[in-house]
């Protein structure tokens, strides 16, 4: 069972670090083909919940926000393939903040393609957001179980 759910956080993680390392690569001075994706798509974002809950998010270079996204996607992901927790947890919040961000379904007509592309983009981060949350889950629930010594047996 070990070395399977080893394979299982290696291959899920490959997706995070595949990701992380190609944003890297791509970076550069200017932020690269992340950054020129991202930008439209923030603004989109801003103007989004301005409108929506009337609040300004506070102006930031968006080349930091990218390098702790690239950060927390690529740490996270190193970490989760041991086992760890913390990774997750990165994880979790790497999903949490660019999923609503780079998936804005929301923003186009339910019948346009754009529409379905986002739609799947942003279901398949929510699925791995749920197996995140399953794997805290069991990793709890293995930290809480005490573990039992076997019965001696008396020689008679």
């Amino acid at each position: 069972m070990g070395f399977l759910s080893f394979a299982g956080r290696v291959l899920f993680s490959a997706i995070f670090m595949l990701a992380a390392w190609q944003k890297i690569n791509d970076f550069g001075k200017d932020g690269g083909g992340a950054m020129k994706a991202l930008e439209p798509k923030f603004g989109t974002f801003k103007q989004h919940i301005a409108a929506t809950l009337g609040y300004n998010l506070p102006q930031f270079e968006l080349k930091y926000l990218l390098i702790t996204a690239i950060t927390l996607e690529g740490i996270g992901a190193l970490l989760f393939t041991f086992g760890s927790s913390l990774g997750a947890y990165m994880l979790l919040l790497f999903l949490a903040a660019v999923t609503p961000i780079m998936h804005d379904f929301y923003n186009f007509e339910l019948s346009s393609p754009e529409y379905s592309r986002e739609f799947v983009h942003f279901l398949k981060n929510l699925s791995l957001a749920g197996a995140l949350l399953f794997f805290l889950g069991m990793k709890m629930s293995y930290s809480r179980k005490p573990r039992r010594k076997p019965a001696k047996v008396k020689a008679t």
